[in-house]
């Protein structure tokens, strides 16, 4: 029996992707290659790489949303951050409301200045500066300031459109992390006798719900870093992309990222630097080495998001130290 099926070279109707394309034998769409050839794809040209790359801080006063979109560079018909996450700065001038509603799994957001509430479905979260709030799939968010606010809002809706589904139900409640009680944490971690010789000094946020992953969602990781005045965090790696926010910080701060580490002194060799700037924002490539410097004389915080929920729970997050 031969199949019904018109081949056909033309994109569907709405201009999504070209599925299926085949010969009235269903071969037409087969490919073959050489395992040499295909294996590694990043270094053969086929599929991007994820590039370091630096965002500004953003004013507040109207009301929007800044994607800090790198899809060019990955190759992808969506809005994208990294392969699997967009960034984006979300700013709403007082007494204005923004709704959102990313076909997402997780959406997490830290406000980097003002208050308001966001309203959905379940309620309503009062929010302020310093605080982070994570939203599920569904929520319907509707974003309210009573005082001008920028946002820094992270969402894997770049995972979804890849794998071409949408979300079919929660996997977390909405949660609020309040600015006081991250502050308090962290003193906590940062007073511990042996602070001074660990690799980060950081809190990492985790809901109820993730009790394999210890991940702020199933898809997402967060992670509120002290960088001391003076110190010289020491280059690790993963692979995990990661999406930085610099939450405070003085002039003198900044990281050092590479791909190799020198094996007699432990430095990155060839290093990148990338000054921060209260508000700003930059791209961690996976893989690479990266340190975290202050010299500016006064502590700094910093915030990165990662898609390390999801390689937790595949087992290929990779943390490597250098000691």
């Amino acid at each position: 029996m031969t199949s019904t099926l018109i081949p056909t070279t033309e994109a569907p109707a709405g201009g999504g992707l070209a599925v299926g394309l085949a010969d009235e034998d269903w071969t037409g769409d087969a490919r073959f290659f050489e395992y040499h050839q295909a294996v590694d794809p990043v270094g053969s040209g086929a599929t991007p790489p994820v590039p370091l790359r630096r965002f500004s801080a953003v004013a507040g006063g109207t009301t929007g949303v800044v994607p800090l979109d790198l899809s060019a560079d990955l190759g992808t018909p969506w809005p994208a951050t990294s392969p699997a996450l967009l960034a984006s700065f979300v700013t709403v001038a007082a007494g204005d409301r923004l709704p959102l509603a990313p076909v997402a799994t997780s959406e997490l957001y830290f406000v980097l200045r003002g208050r308001g509430r966001t309203v959905i479905d379940r309620g309503v979260i009062e929010w302020e500066e310093g605080d982070v709030v994570v939203l599920p799939a569904g929520a319907g968010a509707v974003h309210e300031a009573t005082a001008d606010a920028t946002l820094y809002h992270v969402s894997d809706a770049p995972l979804l459109a890849y794998l071409g589904v949408r979300p079919a139900q929660a996997r977390f409640a909405p949660t609020r992390f309040g600015h006081a009680r991250l502050a308090e944490e962290l003193a906590r971690v940062a007073s511990a006798p042996d602070a001074a010789t660990r690799n980060r000094v950081s809190v990492l946020l985790g809901t109820a719900q993730q009790t394999q992953t210890l991940t702020v969602t199933h898809t997402l990781w967060a992670m509120l870093g002290l960088v001391p005045a003076g110190a010289v965090q020491r280059p690790h790696r993963h692979q995990s992309v990661a999406l930085d926010l610099v939450v405070d910080c003085r002039p003198g701060c900044y990281t050092l990222l590479g791909h190799d580490i020198d094996p007699g002194n432990g430095a990155i060799v060839d290093a990148v630097r990338v000054d921060w700037e209260p508000g700003a924002a930059f791209v961690t490539p996976p893989g690479m080495w990266h340190s975290h410097h202050n010299e500016s004389g006064r502590p700094a915080r910093i915030l990165p998001i990662q898609d390390a929920g999801l390689h937790t729970y595949l087992r290929s997050l990779d943390i490597r130290f250098q000691r």
